[in-house]
């Protein structure tokens, strides 16, 4: 079994939205994707996707981009993006996906998965930095932080457990959807936490057209490293455990 990594699929199985407006990268995208995935993915392995999966608003309008991941082959485990707005409760969307009959997706919320050769866990993160955010009306960032905080650790907390559990002190992978660490920016408080948890890697997405940049950064000794879907020319990136 291997482990894949690749955020900001922004599936659009209808064609409303176009991503196109990113790049000439983007064209015919979801092909690209499918094609790419199918040619490095087998179904005994994972892939790990960190936010901004549909650009649906409701969750039974993610319908469709779901049943597109299904079918593409191996588990996949998902987490939050700004952009999904579809997302509910684990409640909700599990019997979502249980009516549908999706059984190769999980959610990374709160929680961690033990692999053969690391811990995974994360949540969705936040950019600090106010200017870069384009959010409408009054925002409270500082909250907006802090609750991501809590719910990183909460997940680092599973991710312990399961460590312990399993008793060989396994790496804990951490996966984002923002970067903790981007173009001068940083986010004390995530980064912080990343630190007080012994993080040495951490995944994330949300960056597009940044094709100049290096794949992975180093910042106080994490390394940070970029996985949103242009960057990676639509194919999954392997997860190598020599790499952490």
């Amino acid at each position: 079994m291997s482990l894949f990594v690749i955020a900001d699929l922004h599936l659009s199985s209808d064609g409303s939205k176009s991503m196109e407006k990113f790049g000439a990268r983007w064209s015919d995208y979801m092909n690209k994707l499918r094609k790419n995935w199918q040619a490095v993915v087998s179904p005994e392995d994972t892939v790990i996707i960190p936010g901004d999966i549909s650009w649906a608003l409701k969750l039974e309008d993610a319908k469709e981009d779901l049943l597109f991941l299904e079918s593409l082959p191996g588990q996949k485990l998902i987490g939050k993006g700004n952009h999904d707005f579809w997302w509910s409760t684990a409640k909700k969307m599990n019997q979502m996906m249980e009516e549908n009959q999706i059984q190769t997706i999980k959610t990374i919320y709160n929680n961690a998965y033990l692999f053969e050769d690391c811990v995974v866990c994360g949540t969705r993160g936040w950019f600090v930095e106010e200017n870069q955010q384009h959010t409408v009306g009054d925002v409270d960032y500082a909250r907006i932080v802090n609750r991501e905080v809590i719910r990183l650790r909460l997940s680092l907390d599973e991710a312990v457990k399961l460590q312990k559990q399993d008793g060989r002190d396994l790496p804990i992978l951490v996966f984002l959807h923002f970067p903790p660490v981007w173009n001068g920016f940083v986010c004390r408080e995530i980064v912080d936490v990343l630190h007080e948890y012994k993080i040495e890697s951490c995944y994330f997405g949300h960056i597009h057209g940044a094709y100049y940049a290096p794949r992975t950064t180093v910042f106080e000794g994490i390394d940070f490293i970029l996985t949103s879907a242009d960057a990676l020319q639509f194919c999954p990136m392997p997860i190598y455990a020599t790499d952490f």
